[in-house]
């Protein structure tokens, strides 16, 4: 059976959130839709990122979909084998798997304002979609560094989220760049296995302790036999990790996650002049805020060096650092994060007057509640700019979105329309707004320079403060941000299109 060449809905992206959007579109009755993945596999970031250590830093109950709770986490902090797995399961339960297109990545998608629909193109052929659904995420393409000679390099180097699984680090002299979450992770796992391990540090990350247990079979039964336990816990661990934003919105010394961090460096690391070479000069928040039980331990084995001294210049054999030395490698390991505020999803949408994302936002990410943006209509994003979190889980935001955009379609479908686009002063005036609430707080005034921050120093990236009112914001789609037009006839193309 020759696949439809044109859909209501395409979704680009599997993991969290397009298999969320097309979960709940198969909830709502609606079945006309696509999900294009350019990978051979859904789960987007759990999908990439297999380095060993890998694990989720949100508590297992809450990261999770709320319509597909999992009574069988093995842990109250989920390693990456079992969300993968769980996102591969639901959907399979969901009725998901039959739309996703894999082999398809999108390179360019344009509005055609003429035939009011979406023009898509892909490594595996065209489409056109009534709907434009990005759901590709911000932790999605690799960032890697400009460092003079990186190309020289004689010995293995990867990403970690591209883990190279076929070579062996044992014995070997291995650089680990970066200390951000992925680094925090897999450093404790090939400290035991490598010859030498040189940290290349540039900012220390807080840390504090990780909470993470098994979680007793007796537990497993009850969630499974009384689904409501498990919807408590949820909503306690929600809660509790609510509480936590209050001191980053009012960042000051001596704060009570500060505290938490000081005593777990204190406590982890004998060393004085390692813990003051690992002791955060920075509001504590204003990075990721990491957690682990196991690195702190890990730096200081014998075969491991913490090098604070700036990169030079990798060199066929090594390392260079400011000072002039040269550390000889055999393998070097990339940690350093993604694309975020310069998401590359944004060089490929077009929208009605012919530029690109990119193009509009100038380096700068802006939307209105994180979803729709001004000038490209009958386009959504997931995760979008001002919707990352520092303290709760994300996927809380993913189904505030999902519903908002349910909620859309509704009532697109109740009055008939075929077009809607966000009033550009609607965006402008939400992006005014969002600014104002990040003033004073710690993610723009915590004294470092995170990924959260776009090239001009706006943040972009964070929701500045409690979930529950951007879920409360989203509940009911309001007609009035943004201009409509009627279903017409169905155009030309779209008949073409059907008809192919």
């Amino acid at each position: 059976m020759a696949i439809p060449s044109h859909h209501r809905i395409a979704i680009v992206g599997s993991g969290f959130s397009g298999v969320g959007m097309a979960a709940r579109l198969k909830q709502e009755g609606i079945h006309d839709f696509v999900v294009l993945e350019r990978a051979e596999d859904l789960g987007g970031t759990w999908r990439d990122n297999t380095y060993p250590g890998c694990a989720c830093d949100v508590p297992s109950h809450l990261y999770s979909y709320s319509f597909a709770p999992n009574p069988d986490w093995s842990r109250t902090f989920s390693p990456q084998p079992e969300i993968w797995e769980y996102l591969r399961r639901v959907s399979a339960e969901q009725g998901v798997d039959p739309h996703i297109r894999y082999g398809h990545e999108v390179t360019a998608a344009r509005w055609d304002e003429e035939a009011e629909l979406w023009q898509i193109q892909t490594t595996s052929g065209e489409l056109t979609a009534d709907m434009l659904v990005a759901g590709a995420g911000p932790l999605s393409d690799p960032k890697l560094p400009d460092i003079p000679g990186i190309d020289t390099f004689e010995g293995a180097i990867f990403h970690s989220a591209r883990w190279d699984h076929a070579h062996v680090l044992e014995g070997e002299r291995v650089a680990v760049i970066g200390t951000g979450a992925s680094s925090i992770q897999l450093v404790p796992r090939i400290q035991p296995k490598v010859g030498k391990l040189h940290l290349f540090q540039r900012t220390p990350p807080w840390i504090v302790p990780h909470r993470d247990r098994p979680i007793s079979r007796a537990e497993q039964l009850l969630y499974r036999a009384f689904p409501p336990a498990q919807k408590l816990v949820r909503g306690l661990v929600y809660w509790a990790r609510e509480l936590f934003v209050l001191p980053l919105m009012n960042p000051r010394d001596g704060s009570m996650p500060e505290r938490i961090a000081r005593k777990h460096l204190q406590e982890q690391v004998s060393d004085p002049e390692l813990r003051a070479r690992l002791k955060p000069h920075y509001r504590i928040g204003c990075k990721r805020i990491l957690i682990s039980d196991e690195y702190y331990p890990a730096l200081q084995r014998p075969n491991v060096e913490v090098v604070t001294e700036s990169i030079s210049a990798i060199t066929p054999r090594g390392i260079v650092t400011a000072d002039g030395g040269e550390r000889e490698l055999d393998t070097i390991i990339l940690g350093t994060g993604f694309h975020v505020t310069d998401m590359p999803v944004a060089e490929w949408i077009y929208g009605g007057d012919g530029r690109t994302l990119a193009e509009v936002w100038q380096g700068s990410p802006q939307a209105y509640l994180g979803a729709a943006v001004a000038g490209f209509p009958n386009m959504f994003l997931l995760v979008g700019p001002n919707t990352g979190l520092g303290h709760n889980s994300i996927i809380f935001m993913i189904e505030s979105q999902l519903h908002y955009l349910m909620e859309c379609l509704r009532f697109m479908d109740g009055r008939g329309l075929q077009v809607i686009q966000v009033r550009d002063e609607v965006q402008s005036r939400f992006n005014e707004e969002i600014q104002r609430r990040l003033q004073g707080t710690v993610w723009t005034s915590g004294g470092c320079v995170s990924w959260y921050l776009d090239d001009h120093g706006k943040n972009t990236t964070i929701w500045p403060g409690s979930t529950w009112p951007y879920r409360r914001r989203l509940r009911r789609f309001q007609a009035d941000d943004y201009e409509l037009r009627p279903r017409t006839a169905v155009s030309r193309s779209q008949e073409e299109a059907i008809s192919a």
